[in-house]
């Protein structure tokens, strides 16, 4: 008995003996030679195939230019539906060749046997979890609650579809890490619905994904993250959430430049997604290249001027560097973004008033000081973010008011605020890093030393 090859990827079947492409139910039809051009890619899915290879494979039996490529590569993306950028389907490498970057499962069916009939499945189930994909990539505040709500709608539709449920597990992990939605709520869900979809299909890169973001940002289990994201890499060697994902775990366990690796790899893939651009910025930002965080997160913001995660890396690099003007800027920038109303702005700029007084006389350390003496509603309302544990540890360390620091970092320890993974590199830890007990505080949670 021989063997022939079956693909499935996203709604398409491809049956090599039988020359044929379905969608669904429905035969797709393609040219004879688009049809192996698809089928090389296919057999090579993940990687890059060379035009010379490709030429070499569909036309072994005639000489053509190389532009006949980019004819039949057009009209397979046409058909496939894969016109937009970034390819869902087939990309280009440049002055290399093409790659097929979807999800590809191959079956080997067997002569004589007959072949189990995949699960087709409705056409909008793809759109919702493409969608929830496309606000993934964006990254920003406002586009996190999209994509939750794109892949519950997935969920609706197939509740036996794993990468809808990774996928809100991921999203669920995005909102939790921002601090958007009660962390500890939303980790728990998004754990459940990760191993979930690892039960449905234990093949699944997104579900390997999930489950490696959760417990590293959740259960702060490094060595069963890790295991997990790269069985994600060894399905999807270029899969880009799973690059970036990777590239924070190893961040937080000191190894810079390997992160950074990772996540310029997953750039190339999407070159025009803000969040790609901002977690290079935030590589930059722990390595303590603030002129390449702030060019980086700039890049980020000329695709989408609102992206609050590249104001506030630039609001931080600014108030590491002493630079209280560009800090308020930001601050104010940030605050109108949120909607904030007229009066609370207000309010601000009167703040910002004092704090520039204050900075005239006594320079930046003078206005830490300063802020650490407010009353705790007035210093909130000017820093909603000092609510956090974590970010009011930051924030006593540089004011000098070290007890008070680590008992704030012992509170965002014990209640696993997420921000806690970056504690061995972060710069605004820098300030307690001379004091005995920060060090205790990492081998508390098997992290390494500063960089």
């Amino acid at each position: 008995m021989g063997l022939r090859e079956i693909f499935y990827f996203g709604e398409f079947t491809l049956e090599t003996e039988e020359r044929r492409l379905r969608r669904g139910t429905e035969t797709v039809r393609l040219a004879p030679k688009a049809f192996d051009l698809l089928v090389a890619l296919l057999q090579q899915s993940g990687h890059v195939v060379s035009k010379d290879e490709l030429l070499a494979r569909v036309w072994s039996d005639s000489f053509v230019e190389e532009g006949i490529l980019t004819v039949h590569v057009s009209a397979l993306r046409n058909t496939l539906g894969d016109e937009k950028r970034p390819s869902r389907y087939i990309e280009t490498v440049a002055r290399s060749g093409y790659r097929f970057v979807a999800p590809v499962r191959r079956v080997d069916a067997i002569h004589g046997l007959p072949a189990l009939n995949p699960l087709v499945r409705p056409v909008e189930l793809y759109e919702c979890v493409g969608r929830g994909r496309s606000h993934m990539l964006a990254g920003s505040y406002s586009e996190f609650p999209g994509a939750a709500t794109a892949f519950r709608a997935a969920l609706q539709i197939d509740s036996a579809y794993a990468p809808a449920h990774a996928g809100l597990a991921c999203a669920l992990c995005a909102q939790a890490a921002l601090r958007m939605v009660p962390h500890v709520e939303a980790f728990a869900e998004a754990k459940a619905l990760a191993l979930r979809a690892l039960a449905i299909d234990g093949t699944c890169v997104d579900a390997h994904v999930a489950h490696g973001t959760v417990l590293f940002l959740s259960d702060w289990d490094w060595l069963a993250a890790e295991r997990s994201l790269r069985r994600a890499l060894a399905i999807e060697p270029a899969h880009p959430e799973a690059l970036v994902q990777y590239g924070g775990l190893l961040e937080a366990l000191g190894r810079l430049d390997e992160a950074l690796h990772l996540k310029q790899q997953a750039l190339a893939r999407n070159p025009q997604s803000p969040w790609l651009l901002v977690q290079i910025a935030r590589s930059y930002w722990h390595q303590r290249k603030y002129d390449e965080a702030i060019a980086w997160a700039r890049r980020a913001l000329d695709l989408d001027p609102k992206h609050l995660l590249a104001i506030g890396l630039i609001r931080g690099v600014h108030w590491k560097r002493g630079n209280l003007e560009g800090f308020l800027e930001e601050d104010l920038r940030r605050a109108s973004l949120f909607g904030a109303r007229q009066e609370a702005l207000g309010h601000l700029n009167q703040i910002a008033g004092e704090l520039r007084r204050v900075y005239v006389d006594a320079g930046l350390r003078g206005v830490r000081q300063y802020m650490a003496d407010m009353p705790d509603d007035a210093r909130l309302r000017f820093d909603t973010t000092l609510k956090q544990a974590d970010r009011r540890a930051a924030f006593y360390g540089e004011a000098g008011r070290l007890d008070k620091a680590f008992d704030c970092l012992d509170q965002a320890i014990a209640s696993r605020e997420p921000g806690m993974v970056y504690l061995a590199v972060a710069p605004h830890w820098d300030s307690l890093r001379s004091d005995p007990r920060f060090g205790e505080r990492i081998t508390r949670l098997a992290l390494v030393g500063a960089p």
